[in-house]
């Protein structure tokens, strides 16, 4: 096994930019007037071309990237996006997508009408499909392109939380775009050869690498009553088996009301509690239905139930918040990730951190043996990462695909507009 340590315990409003009133466009061209960055038939939102064809059946790289949230080209992208939906919105933006109909493939009639004039609008459909009331097959394509964009899980119908958010109007996605440009000009310097992205709307972590994605991972972030801080630190080491020492808040939010109802639910999880001097307590002689509790340190021991799951991605930071592993993995697959404390639960963690301890001994197939134990294990990375919480609800990439999020935080200003329905 490599060497390493073991060791026991211890909303902002901006002016909108000059835009050319009466310009020809015909769908959202991201790359209108930008030969330099985007070459061939012009392409919408969603990064399908539309050159009057109509719409190709989806495939993943129509909107999938290897582009990183923050980037060389994040400002440039928003840039553009906010000239382009500022033409939109002086043409009168879209029209809604009525609600009540059941628009999934096979159906007719105005509702999907008014999908397809919808769907067009942005450049998810072709323009000459923007016509007819069948929701066909490339109607369900472009359906889930938009999906896509938007966090919304692709299953091509439109539900409750697609239905909201292809009716957020376009001044609304405007000014969210132009909201966005001021946060990302603050990333706008070096950010390293080498980083890592969280970024919180989207509940997703991006290793950057030469500012190229090298691979992504969903995330499991902070409640909306405990949310996960913006903050910029770096990985100051893995932490392979970690205990977790618990914060007070979670002992009295939920611990404290755990115990009342489960005598012995610290037991059933491994959860030992010590006094000032390193002592460890009885947890049958606290009294539950008062504050005592909140004297004493709460650690969980590491094993397979342990909160952080088998390994702990350290960044120091204000906050005392962190990226770690998790056991509850089935939050993974659901497109509203806002269940944490204000940590971050990163899917395929070890993947991550396998690129983190790049040039060192530590292979995938070490760590993977390492923590088929409980042996308590620090490591550095060979040099430092940097890592970036970010709270980006917009952003574009060179390929001319622009992104939303829910503004699960409200810090765009534009909340009672953007919320989505979990309920899909």
């Amino acid at each position: 096994m490599p060497q390493a340590t073991s060791h026991s315990p211890s909303g902002i409003r901006v002016d909108r930019r000059q835009v050319l009133i009466g310009s020809t466009v015909s769908a959202l061209f991201l790359g209108s007037g930008h030969a330099s960055w985007a070459q061939g038939p012009r392409q919408g939102a969603s990064g399908a071309a539309i050159n009057g064809s109509a719409a190709a059946p989806l495939r993943p790289h129509a909107v999938r990237s290897s582009r990183p949230v923050l980037g060389t080209d994040t400002v440039l992208g928003l840039e553009r996006a906010i000239d382009d939906y500022a033409a939109i919105v002086s043409r009168g933006g879209w029209r809604p997508v009525p609600a009540g109909d059941r628009l999934r493939i096979g159906a007719r009639g105005r509702g999907v009408s008014a999908l397809r004039e919808r769907l067009a609008a942005t450049g998810d459909l072709g323009g000459n499909a923007r016509g007819g009331d069948l929701f066909d097959s490339t109607v369900e394509a472009a359906l889930r392109r938009f999906q896509m964009r938007h966090g919304i899980s692709p299953e091509g119908q439109v539900r409750a939380s697609t239905l909201t958010a292809l009716n957020v109007p376009a001044e609304t996605r405007l000014r969210q775009l132009e909201t966005n440009l001021v946060r990302v000009r603050a990333y706008s310097g070096f950010l390293g050869n080498r980083y890592l992205v969280l970024n919180i709307p989207a509940a997703e972590a991006e290793a950057v690498e030469n500012d190229v994605v090298v691979s992504r991972h969903v995330a499991v972030v902070g409640k909306v009553d405990r949310q996960s801080p913006v903050i910029s630190s770096r990985i100051a080491d893995i932490n392979f088996n970690p205990y977790w020492t618990i914060p007070a808040s979670i002992i009295r939010k939920d611990l404290i009301p755990k115990m009342q109802a489960e005598p012995d639910y610290l037991a059933r999880n491994r959860i030992r509690l010590f006094n000032g001097e390193s002592q460890e307590v009885d947890a049958a002689s606290i009294n539950w239905n008062s504050t005592e509790a909140l004297r004493y340190r709460f650690r969980q021991d590491p094993f397979e139930g342990n909160s952080l799951g088998n390994v702990r991605i350290n960044i120091p930071n204000v906050h005392a918040v962190y990226m770690h592993d998790t056991p509850a993995k089935g939050l993974f697959d659901e497109d509203q990730r806002f269940h944490s404390s204000g940590c971050a639960r990163i899917q395929d963690i070890r993947g991550l951190i396998a690129w983190a301890l790049q040039g060192t001994a530590w292979t995938r197939s070490e760590i993977d043996q390492v923590l088929q134990t409980d042996e308590r294990i620090d490591v550095r990375p060979l040099q430092s990462i940097p890592v970036y919480w970010v709270y980006v609800t917009a952003w574009a990439d060179p390929a001319g695909v622009v992104r939303f999020r829910h503004d699960v935080y409200e810090r765009d200003g534009i909340a009672s507009q953007l919320a989505l329905s979990p309920q899909r």
